[in-house]
C-alpha cells in the first residue's frame, strides 16, 4: 500500500518542482532593482558655512523593465549616525558650477535629473552636485554619502558610500 502512494506522490512532486521553476525562471527580469555604485566624491568649500559635494557615480538597471526617475537627492551621513539633505542642483547649474570651480576639475558625467529612463539591462555613469549648510570639514569627516533615487512609482533606491 505504501509503493502504491509514493510513486504518484513523488511523481506529483517533481511537477510542481518543475513548473515553480518555470515560473521563475521566466520572472527573473521582472523585479525593479537598480544596484549602482559611487566611483568618485568631491567637495568644496563655498564660505565659512556652507560647501558643495559632487559625487559620481554608476547605476545599473538589472530588470527587463525601463526605470524612470522622480527625484535623485544626496544624504551626508554624519559619524554620530544624523543624515543631513543636500540641495540638489540640476544639470546646467552644475555645469556652471564646475566650470566656475577649477579645484573640482572636469565634469566626467551628465546629471542624474527627473524623468531620466535607465532602459532594463542598461549601465549608466552619472553624477549629483548638492550644497549643504555647514562648512566642508564636516563633509570631509563625514562617515558616508548616499544617493536616494526614488522611480516613478514610488520604490526608493539608496547608493551608499563604502
Amino acid at each position: 500500500m505504501r509503493n502504491l502512494l509514493s510513486v504518484p506522490f513523488a511523481i506529483g512532486l517533481v511537477a510542481i518542482a518543475f513548473v515553480v521553476g518555470i515560473v521563475m525562471y521566466m520572472n527573473r527580469g521582472a523585479h525593479l532593482d537598480l544596484p549602482g555604485k559611487i566611483v568618485k566624491v568631491r567637495t568644496v568649500a563655498v564660505d565659512d558655512e556652507h560647501s558643495v559635494a559632487v559625487v559620481d557615480f554608476q547605476v545599473v538597471n538589472t530588470s527587463d523593465y525601463p526605470f524612470v526617475v522622480r527625484t535623485v537627492t544626496l544624504i551626508e551621513e554624519d559619524p554620530g549616525g544624523a543624515q543631513h539633505e543636500g540641495l540638489t542642483s540640476s544639470d546646467i547649474d552644475a555645469q556652471r558650477f564646475i566650470e566656475g570651480t577649477p579645484i573640482l576639475g572636469q565634469k566626467f558625467n551628465p546629471t542624474l535629473i527627473t524623468q531620466e529612463t535607465v532602459a532594463g539591462h542598461q549601465t549608466k555613469d552619472r553624477m549629483i552636485l548638492a550644497t549643504f549648510g555647514f562648512p566642508e570639514s564636516k563633509l570631509q569627516g563625514r562617515k558616508r554619502f548616499i544617493i536616494r533615487v526614488e522611480e516613478i512609482d514610488g520604490k526608493i533606491f539608496e547608493i551608499s558610500e563604502k
